[in-house]
């Protein structure tokens, strides 16, 4: 079977091939960079970054390219607000990305390009853009893109011009000829920092948030590649506007496959800053382990909408004790992977139907429980090479078990040959306070005719 991928622009599950034999590439819109990452965006970081995992897994070679925004009216009021210049704070900010986003074991892409590095090349779009009749400026100053004179326009979203005109809510303000029409170029405004402004053959200012992706996506992958990637939230307007602009510029197909995930949700409300109903990774791993919020965001599939809960990420938490438990019986196996193998094969299957980690994830469940039976090292092997693709279960496995637990190995087997001692000499309320002391602090005792061993609790 080969892979198949839902593609928001046909609406239809679509057999993938790359333009290059053997070879992907895909953008993601990133992040914009003045707060802290939260639970929405690790959503969509870790989505993309199982796409990656597995187009590898599947002898792909991927150039991902992850871009970062780092001009913005919100980043631009942050740091008039903190008293510091726009690089002081994204530096600020990407650096806890990175430590955030790395703590849950989402891979660096391939290149990880900065908006404010690309501004000429922003500029050479709009240029063309212009020769075009596709951009015009306005008496402020600014240039804004003539979107009824683009014909496509709506095929990514699928909202016509009528309905788009219907939805307005607003008269026609800064210039525009339409109030479909969007900001390409932004003039400089004087109450603005000087780090916030470039200088063009359009005077001063700074590019509006769409072009930004437009000029990266084209300039590290060429005007036409694989995959476009991003959050739900971005098919409207931000995509179709990218839509808009690159072919409107290029005149070819910016992108191939366009691949969306779902949103996160709290009380059937959609996560976001602007809700207020947010929460950030590092929030979250205060109290809860990395693995554990990864297991939490990929078991779900991608384009699903994934409620947060305490209650769902615990339940996260005891689902892997289980698949590390049986890790833990029998040191696994350095195995291949055998694609013909029943539940290899399996797993295949379930991840090439549109990276579909929750039937994946059962294969893993159905490998844990041959390991309980069977002790051998080659399954548990197979389970661990296979789980390697979502990146879990590749910790030790005793060390997740304990986690949380105040008690070492020492402690515990001190404990169980006290326990062993008080029943041979017939002390059987001692050794049942001794079991249950330990089932306390998240360990569980397995006796058998060979001895007692323990796992952690379930």
């Amino acid at each position: 079977m080969s892979l198949r991928i839902y593609n928001t622009l046909s609406r239809e599950l679509e057999e993938f091939s790359p333009l290059q034999p053997g070879q992907v590439r895909m953008y993601v819109c990133g992040m914009t960079v003045y707060d802290f990452c939260h639970i929405g965006h690790a959503r969509m970081m870790m989505a993309f970054d199982v796409v990656q995992r597995w187009l590898r897994a599947s002898d792909y070679a991927v150039t991902y390219v992850r871009n970062i925004t780092d001009i913005d009216d919100k980043i631009i009021a942050r740091s008039v607000q903190r008293g510091i210049t726009i690089r002081e704070l994204t530096d600020e900010v990407i650096a806890a990305m990175h430590e955030d986003i790395g703590a849950l074991g989402i891979e660096p892409p391939t290149v990880e390009p900065r908006a404010t590095e690309y501004v000429p090349q922003m500029l050479g779009i709009i240029e063309k853009l212009e020769q075009k009749g596709l951009a015009y400026r306005s008496d402020n100053g600014d240039v804004n893109y003539a979107v009824r004179k683009f014909p496509g326009y709506g095929k990514l979203s699928g909202k016509s011009l009528d309905e788009l005109h219907a939805g307005e809510r607003v008269a026609v303000l800064d210039g525009k000829q339409d109030p479909l029409d969007f900001v390409l170029w932004k003039a400089a405004k004087p109450t603005e920092p000087a780090d916030a402004k470039w200088e063009s053959a359009y005077g001063a200012g700074r590019p509006g948030w769409h072009i930004e992706c437009s000029a990266m996506s084209c300039a590290t992958l060429g005007e036409t590649f694989d995959i476009h990637g991003g959050g739900a939230d971005l098919q409207f307007p931000h995509h179709e506007n990218e839509i808009a602009q690159s072919e409107g510029a290029n005149g070819k197909p910016l992108s191939r496959f366009w691949v969306h995930n779902g949103f996160v949700r709290v009380d059937n409300e959609k996560m976001s800053k602007s809700l207020g109903n947010f929460f950030t990774i590092r929030e979250v791993l205060q109290k809860y382990d990395a693995e554990t919020l990864r297991f939490f965001l990929v078991r779900t599939h991608y384009r699903s909408a994934l409620n947060y809960s305490d209650a769902h990420l615990d339940d996260a938490r005891n689902s892997l004790k289980r698949l590390y438990t049986a890790l833990d019986l029998v040191v696994p196996a350095e195995v291949a992977i055998d694609w013909a193998q029943p539940h290899a094969a399996r797993f295949k299957a379930a991840m090439d139907e549109d990276f579909g980690t929750p039937e994946a994830i059962a294969v893993l469940f159905e490998l844990a429980g041959e390991v309980n039976r069977t002790k051998s090292p080659e399954t548990a092997g197979l389970l661990k090479a296979l789980a390697a693709s979502l990146g879990i279960l590749q910790g030790d496995p005793r060390a997740f078990l304990q986690a949380g637990s105040t008690l070492d190995d020492a402690t515990i087997q001190a404990k169980i040959d006290a326990r062993a001692a008080a029943k041979a000499a017939k002390n059987f309320a001692e050794a049942d306070r001794i079991r249950q002391e330990l089932l306390e602090q998240g360990i569980v005792l397995k006796d058998s005719p060979t001895g007692t061993t323990w796992a952690a609790a379930q």
